[in-house]
């Protein structure tokens, strides 16, 4: 299996033989991040431009990481301190990066689409680091880094994701992700934010919370995505917690070896009880950790690497 995108646009397009050859490409960069030196010359001579129109950390810093690791050259880009501020549009600057001669761009942005308009006229490669509701590629892949180093195997394995759907680009490309490696995949929320249409993506979709979690393998948590909301969604943070959060009680009745996500940031005590968050079955730390090998797979990638067999050590 060999890579041949120029961009890494959405989990949509691709198959899952290209999902397989990035998590395969992750476990190779992660095991060379747990040497003494942990370096490796795949980016070399190579620019990097992280260009977060809209506000991160994990996944920022862990871009820029992955870029330096890799022997690049890291360019960090705030709109706040751009030209952006002054009217100039996202396509001008994108246009004056690239004339800087840089090779990739890792881009965040609060409108849908923003990325794939820039691969359109671009000749660097564009990295989608989540734009607006509508996808975070590099998230589905950690989390399914991360499932499959805990569980062996995708296929076959029942997945709740329980929380705001409808605003979350994270639980977008889970479910591309997971239902493309042969998962099922259950939505579980408050039915303003859990819409049927989901369905047609190839998940179930309850509103029973206790349903949703009994034979789940897997309990991914997302957060309440007000940014992205146009008006209140449910009557109060106290009534999601008693109605959807995962609570003491709640936790006490899924499987002993079903694992705890969440991409971040955690609401402690309002979608998860600050104590499970902090659990021997929460991976949640171990999520950012293989974010770091999954992005450096990435970049890896979008750069010319065919895959984990291009990887010098």
């Amino acid at each position: 299996m060999a890579w041949t995108h120029k961009h890494l646009l959405d989990i949509e397009s691709l198959t899952a033989d290209d999902i397989v050859t990035v998590l395969d490409t992750a476990k190779a960069f992660k095991a060379v991040g747990e040497r003494k030196i942990k370096k490796v010359p795949a980016l070399r001579g190579k620019t990097v431009v992280n260009l977060f129109v809209e506000p991160s950390t994990r996944t920022r810093i862990s871009f820029e990481l992955a870029a330096h690791r890799l022997t690049a050259d890291v360019i960090n880009f705030t709109a706040e301190a751009s030209s952006l501020k002054k009217g100039e549009t996202l396509r001008d600057t994108a246009r004056n990066l690239e004339a800087l001669n840089v090779d990739i761009i890792v881009m965040r942005h609060s409108a849908s689409g923003a990325p794939h308009f820039l691969s359109r006229f671009l000749n660097a490669s564009v990295i989608n680091a989540g734009d607006g509701a509508h996808e975070h590629p590099t998230q589905a892949l950690l989390d399914l880094f991360t499932i499959q180093e805990r569980k062996g195997k995708i296929a076959g394995l029942n997945v709740t994701i329980l929380g705001d759907i409808l605003y979350s680009r994270v639980a977008r490309s889970n479910i591309w992700a997971l239902t493309k490696l042969g998962a099922n995949v259950t939505l579980c929320g408050p039915s303003t934010l859990v819409p049927r249409v989901f369905e047609k993506m190839g998940c179930k979709v309850t509103y029973d919370v206790d349903e949703a979690i009994a034979s789940a393998d897997i309990i991914n948590l997302l957060r309440i995505q007000h940014e992205r909301q146009r008006h209140t969604m449910f009557p109060s943070l106290n009534e999601y917690t008693g109605f959807f959060g995962l609570t003491k009680a709640r936790f006490a009745r899924t499987k002993p070896e079903a694992l705890i996500m969440h991409p971040g940031p955690i609401n402690r005590g309002v979608e998860i009880d600050s104590e499970i968050a902090d659990s021997s079955r929460s991976v949640i730390i171990e999520q950012v950790t293989n974010g770091l090998a999954v992005r450096m797979a990435v970049l890896f990638l979008v750069s010319g690497g065919q895959g984990p067999q291009g990887i010098a050590t």
